[in-house]
């Protein structure tokens, strides 16, 4: 878990703000950090998915005989069979609407049918393509804008789970594509339009693309003794936990969730993936069973969310925004997954940082014959940046008002109200827009290149609310030579969490953090935390952590107090050697948050306290365009962000850095294709992110002073920030350089030649 041969600092001092070296890198860097994929069990079979080669059919048939004939074949598992263990198999955080294995018909190519279990997965993998599946193919629709009228309806029985408070009334509509509509009413818009004295309306388009975290979904569950443990690469044992007890009727003291290190998440492996197809086969044949996933299958498991946003706004004589109109629909895919929270918790965004007084959202949630999408780093605020901050650029250039100069006119201050009602408090929108602007060096004269190659300058700003209501519970352990643990079920999956957590339980203890050793999550021994999502872990499990150390820190002080000894000068060992007469004891302290908040009007989508905190990130680029063949290369990325206190400077750099280069990848190259619903591009030979040599030559990061009062030590999240203003900027740098606008990602260099080639007056002959 940790470095045991990390040396302590002499004089360690504070620990928060210290850029402490991350704990999980001497395993990662020597090779023996574990993974799901490494573990091998006794009598452990393989199991390898047929999936449904069509997007929309009912199922007439299954043969599984020449896969089950095939040599080294355990057994092939069907819906049937699962039905016989589990009476509904059906599972989902928004609606129980996902079954283990395809019941009655399928919802998207890929879905799984069938379960080849094997000693070898080689045979395990042959034996799934031998399965012959016989379809009525059914009506099916693919774009989130026709999934609201089609007659194509992909679930007819809607199941609501539940889960979440703050979707306690969703409900859906039945004989609709519509999972959740989310509505929010402010002032009076269509006076203000009629009022304004500009009025714009655009239309923007975001591309289905995939998490891809280089570790693929992996599973392993072993069932013994009357009980389940599940080995998974997951962001939500806690969660999976209590969905597979549900599943199986069974108390949560009979499942077991084991977390170890993972390659890698953003998203897609929160609530259940594969966990509940293991649990059900391991139960079946009572062997342990492991699914590991292709790189190739991640393109049939999770993805994000593809949206369609109409973006209309009003504009006064000195060029305030004084009414917004914005539609949303989100290309779910075939099952909600977390779905209707992104609509709702991103969708009362789409207005921007902005001050408008008058606004008015219709943000939907839309089944479609797609793979699912659910939650991808940014949780849908990528998607209403791109519309928002391109038509801000839009708009100043329309009414001849530098970009600059227009945000800084509208943006929101600090204690006037978002969109919800909801006030800004301890977000420095502005402070990182002036930020900035100053980096970039914005009033300065800037080279605008020559010839074939032009250069051109955008920024863009973004925010975000986090997650709520959720609850984070944390365990401190202090033993008596005066190490500790700390016990959380926050998973590490490459943001460093585990340090960053070590550094806030430490700064409370007074000791180094390199002597807090981290446990991974272990929901036999880890206590709840909801997930680790959505940049929440900072402040929300890190409030736990420090309460559970403050609660160890006042045992600590009420034992020397016993003792008659001062604490400030009596070290910690000796205060147990003192109590036991010898090296023995613990003390144990507990902490846990749930922060307040105060549920969307189900009409008017007013809150008073829609979040605990706010996330601010903003973007500027410098590009060139070939118009020769356009090519758009960014030569040069600014990333700004308000984190708060920053617990570890260097890992928050880090962390903007990361979530900027992911975003490039959705914004220039990566795009999920699809023939009648089949992804045609399931490789990375064809699914193209960022490498090395497509990385501008000059990233720079930078979060602000600022201070989030109400979380821990000041600091709140940051992993998904560096994502906000990518996409726009880079779009509003291309309009500067060659003066046209592109509205749909991503923006690829034949995208940019074509509309070079129409606004030159020379179109393509496709065109």
């Amino acid at each position: 878990m940790n470095d045991p041969r990390a040396k302590e600092p002499r004089n360690h001092g504070p620990q928060v703000g210290r850029s402490v070296p991350r704990k999980e890198t001497h395993a990662k860097l020597t090779g023996t950090a574990a993974y799901v994929h490494h573990l091998v069990l006794p009598g452990m079979l393989h199991g390898k998915v047929a999936r449904s080669r069509v997007a929309h059919a009912r199922i007439r048939g299954i043969d599984t005989r020449a896969a089950s004939a095939l040599e080294g074949v355990y057994r092939v598992l069907t819906a049937a069979d699962v039905g016989k263990l589990i009476p509904d198999p059906h599972y989902g955080p928004a609606f129980h609407d996902q079954p283990i294995l395809a019941i009655d018909k399928v919802r998207f190519a890929g879905e799984p049918v069938a379960l080849v279990l094997a000693y070898d997965p080689h045979v395990a993998q042959a034996a799934a393509a031998l399965i012959e599946v016989d379809y009525e193919p059914l009506p099916a629709v693919y774009d989130e804008v026709e999934a609201m009228t089609s007659k194509a309806v992909v679930h007819e029985v809607l199941k609501p789970a539940g889960t979440f408070p703050d979707l306690k009334h969703l409900a859906g509509k039945r004989d609709t594509n519509i999972a959740l509509d989310y509505h929010l009413e402010r002032g009076d818009p269509a006076k203000a339009f009629a009022q304004a004295a500009h009025v714009f309306e655009h239309t923007f388009k975001t591309q289905q693309v995939l998490h891809l975290p280089l570790e693929p979904f992996v599973s392993l569950a072993d069932p013994a003794d009357e009980r389940l443990t599940i080995h998974t690469a997951s962001q939500s044992p806690s969660f999976v936990r209590i969905e597979i007890a549900r599943l199986l009727g069974w108390p949560e003291n009979r499942v077991r969730v084991q977390v170890p290190f993972l390659g890698g998440g953003f998203g897609a492996k929160l609530y259940i993936k594969l966990e509940a197809l293991v649990a059900a086969a391991a139960l079946i044949v009572r062997r342990p069973v492991k699914i590991a996933l292709t790189m190739e299958e991640q393109f049939y498991t999770i993805t994000k969310h593809a949206a369609t946003l109409r973006i209309k706004s009003g504009v006064d004589s000195a060029g305030r925004i004084v009414a917004r109109e914005c539609e949303v629909w989100w290309n779910g895919g075939a099952y909600a997954d977390i779905g209707p929270r992104v609509t709702q918790k991103s969708g009362f965004t789409a207005p921007g940082p902005y001050d408008i007084d008058n606004v008015s959202i219709a943000s939907y949630a839309l089944y479609t014959n797609l793979p699912p999408a659910g939650a991808l780093r940014g949780f849908g605020i990528p998607q209403l940046v791109w519309a928002y901050e391109s038509q801000a650029d839009m708009i100043a250039r329309a009414i001849g008002m530098d970009p600059l100069e227009f945000r800084r006119k509208n943006i929101l201050r600090e204690g006037r109200p978002q969109a919800t009602g909801t006030p800004m408090r301890d977000a420095a929108i502005g402070q990182v827009l002036e930020r900035l602007a100053q980096r970039m060096q914005w009033q300065a004269p800037f080279d605008r290149g020559s010839g074939t190659v032009r250069r051109g300058r955008g920024m863009a700003i973004g925010f975000k609310a986090s997650i709520s209501p959720t609850t984070s519970v944390a365990i401190v352990n202090v033993s008596a030579d005066g190490s500790c643990h700390l016990l959380c079920s926050t998973v590490d999956m490459g943001q460093a969490s585990d340090t960053a957590m070590a550094q806030i339980a430490a700064e409370v203890l007074g000791m180094p953090a390199e002597r807090i050793a981290v446990v991974h999550p272990d929901t036999d021994v880890t206590p709840y935390d909801m997930a680790t999502l959505g940049s929440r872990s900072t402040y929300h499990m890190g409030h736990a952590v420090k309460r559970a150390a403050e609660d160890a820190r006042d045992k600590l002080l009420a034992l020397a107090g016993e003792l008659g000894v001062p604490p400030e000068t009596t070290p910690i060992p000796d205060l147990f050697k003192k109590k036991y007469g010898m090296q023995a004891g613990n003390v144990i302290g507990m902490g846990s948050f749930v922060p307040a908040y105060a549920p969307t009007d189900h009409a008017t989508g007013q809150s008073s306290n829609v979040t605990p905190y706010w996330m601010i990130g903003a973007t500027g680029v410098e590009i060139e365009v070939d118009t020769e063949t356009g090519v758009v290369t960014v030569t040069r990325m600014i990333n700004v962000a308000d984190a708060g206190k920053a617990i570890n400077p260097a890992v928050v750099d880090t962390q903007l850095s990361g979530a900027a280069i992911m975003q490039l990848g959705f914004t220039l190259t990566e795009q999920m294709h699809f023939s009648e619903g089949q992804v045609t591009n399931p490789s990375l030979a064809d699914y193209k992110i960022p490498g090395m040599l497509d990385l501008p030559a000059v990233i720079e990061n930078e979060a602000v002073e600022a201070n989030e009062q109400a979380g821990p030590f000041g600091a709140k999240g940051v992993g998904e920030s560096g994502t906000f203003g990518v996409s726009p900027a880079i779009a509003n740098a291309i309009e500067d350089a060659v003066g046209v606008r592109l509205t749909s990602l991503p923006i690829t260099a034949e995208a940019v030649y074509r509309a070079l080639r129409k606004a030159a007056g020379r179109p393509l002959d496709d065109e």
